[in-house]
């Protein structure tokens, strides 16, 4: 029962950041259906330029404010720069760009930054583990977890308390009857990119705490997608639950399977459980239901 619960309450620690990186994923398809392929590498740039900021002596706090403030200049203009001009093409012509776009970002990252294991010196959060009985946690994961949670809820205030939250609900609800009510499309598609950005990039600076941060990290955007369709790909409170139950499975999969495999089981583990989800519920947890008369 201690091993179960260590690694459940590990899961929900991890979960919490794989939900900041889900939200991204759903907000630019709850926005413009577009299932945008470049989260992984969002992910790199907002954690590389943050531990560029730490490197140069700027405090950590500090260091995520600016990286929040780059990633919502760059959503606006990846948005502006390259998908703009795109809109009301076929989605598959948008999700290809993005995938242009991944493959663009990260050869960036790779020219900039190298592709070396790099770490924060010194370390951000104390090393010294809690115990809880006969558990153990580590800070980072307590303290990740914490900084994850304020910012879904930042953001979870943010749709639905201010005026344009509000106005990029009401477009992905109806985009015809918000475009009657004076809301700006274009301007909530660049929210949407903006905000992406910002939450990929925190999400990739808390892994990077916890594991280190390389060029693979890229990877996040991927094994976040089982928990984006596992909650419903349209809905904020599926991605954010998604994100934390993707996160326990995944942990606990690695804790009782990896035994009995030669290895992967904990990488593998999400995609498995994505597709037994949609055998079953094919818009997810809490995805809408399309509903189509003829």
């Amino acid at each position: 029962m201690d091993v179960f619960l260590q690694l459940l309450i590990t899961g929900v620690m991890v979960g919490s950041i794989y939900a900041l990186v889900a939200l991204g994923w759903t907000l630019i398809y709850k926005c413009s259906g577009v299932l945008n392929l470049a989260m992984g590498e969002l992910t790199l740039i907002g954690a590389y330029v943050c531990l560029s900021f730490y490197n140069w002596g700027v405090p950590f706090l500090v260091s995520l404010l600016g990286t929040l403030v780059i990633g919502f200049v760059l959503g606006l203009l990846t948005e502006r720069l390259f998908l703009q001009r795109l809109i009301g093409e076929p989605l598959l012509t948008v999700i290809m760009v993005t995938v242009g776009l991944s493959f663009f970002f990260k050869g960036i990252v790779a020219f900039i930054w190298g592709t070396d294991t790099q770490v924060f010196k010194p370390p951000v959060f104390p090393m010294e583990q809690i115990k809880l009985g006969n558990m153990v946690i580590g800070q980072v994961y307590l303290w990740s977890f914490i900084a994850a949670l304020i910012l879904l809820v930042v953001f979870v205030a943010f749709f639905k308390y201010t005026r344009w939250g509000l106005s990029m609900q009401a477009t992905a609800d109806d985009e015809m009857a918000a475009l009657s009510l004076g809301v700006s499309a274009k301007f909530v598609y660049a929210l949407a990119w903006a905000i992406a950005f910002m939450a990929a990039g925190v999400g990739g600076t808390l892994l990077g705490n916890i594991n280190g941060l390389n060029i693979s990290v890229g990877y996040l955007g991927l094994l976040v997608l089982p928990a984006v369709v596992f909650g419903g790909l349209n809905s904020v409170p599926g991605a954010i639950f998604g994100g934390i139950i993707i996160g326990i499975l995944q942990n606990l999969a690695d804790g009782y399977l990896s035994r009995f495999t030669p290895g992967g089981v904990k990488e593998i583990a999400p995609f498995a459980i994505m597709v037994i989800v949609l055998l079953f519920k094919p818009y997810g947890l809490w995805g809408w239901v399309r509903i189509e008369r003829v």
